[in-house]
């Protein structure tokens, strides 16, 4: 008996930056999950996996990361997407100094971001 899917969205980081970004439906790379494609489907999955793959001039180490569905867009279900959401943690800047609200419940966090 085969498991059932979970839905998925893509990741990586961006090649330069090295910030944590997801694929968007129209294929551009956001630093937001709240844009990604959530995809439900086992072979869409792969198909846009393989297309991830092909943007090596953009990010590097893309992979599918299991994700939930919420009025605002995807949502982490690990603890370790909630935590890329809120990007570098070393040192205050980009998402962290911007001000940008992390998204999802990160385990042991009484606060959830929405």
């Amino acid at each position: 008996m085969s498991r059932r899917f979970t839905p998925k969205v893509v990741t990586a980081n961006r090649l330069i930056e090295g910030d944590a970004v997801w694929l968007t439906e129209d294929d551009r790379w956001s630093p937001d999950m709240a844009e990604a494609e959530l995809i439900e489907d086992e072979a869409h999955a792969q198909l846009r996996l393989l297309f991830a793959k092909g943007q090596s001039h953009l990010v590097v180490g893309p992979e599918l990361v299991d994700a939930a569905p919420s009025p605002t867009g995807p949502v982490p279900v690990h603890f370790r997407e909630a935590f890329r959401t809120r990007g570098p943690s070393n040192y205050r800047h980009g998402k962290q100094a911007e001000g940008l609200i992390p998204r999802g419940r990160i385990p042991g966090d009484e606060t959830t971001h929405v």
